[in-house]
């Protein structure tokens, strides 16, 4: 019986390369001579932190944090950035949490609409992933399609097919 697993994770060493490519680029631009700024990835907690003296400074860290992370495969929805706060002083600081793994409403969501679609396969929760099983690999290919089209807003990735 063919099955698929439908997962949502992240290559946590391409986070930190990201964020060090962020840092080196952002150290050598001219719009960041002598201004105070950090990014800092702890890989733990899931979590990039983000500080700079300006608003501006802030989205432009931002705006790098998501080219570089695209560059290296990694798919912008899997940030969530949080909202801005005061640091101390003039800082700013913005707190970026990294989804990793399929959350459970997220994933009540996906058997929902597969359900709905009244296609002939069986999805199931396992964890933070969702496993889909068929009798024919179309109907799975279908399943996969109509996912992608859907646009959730955490990133999918569609593993272990199996006949």
């Amino acid at each position: 019986m063919p099955s698929f697993d439908i997962v949502s994770k992240i290559n946590l060493q391409e986070i930190d390369n990201a964020v060090n490519s962020v840092l080196r680029e952002i150290g050598n631009r001219y719009d960041f001579k002598g201004a105070e700024f950090a990014v800092e990835f702890k890989s733990k907690e899931n979590l990039i932190t983000i500080t700079a003296d300006s608003e501006y400074r802030l989205s432009a860290i931002r705006d790098s944090l998501k080219v570089f992370a695209t560059k290296r495969g990694i798919d912008a929805r899997a940030f969530d950035f949080q909202k801005e706060e005061k640091a101390g002083g003039d800082t700013l600081r913005q707190e970026v949490k990294l989804r990793n793994g399929i959350e459970q409403e997220i994933a009540k969501k996906i058997v929902k609409q597969i359900k709905d679609a009244k296609m002939k396969v069986q999805a199931s929760i396992k964890g933070d992933e969702v496993r889909v099983d068929g009798k024919k690999r179309d109907d799975l290919q279908e399943v996969i399609t109509a996912l992608r089209a859907s646009g959730y807003e955490i990133p999918l990735q569609f593993v272990n097919f199996r006949e």
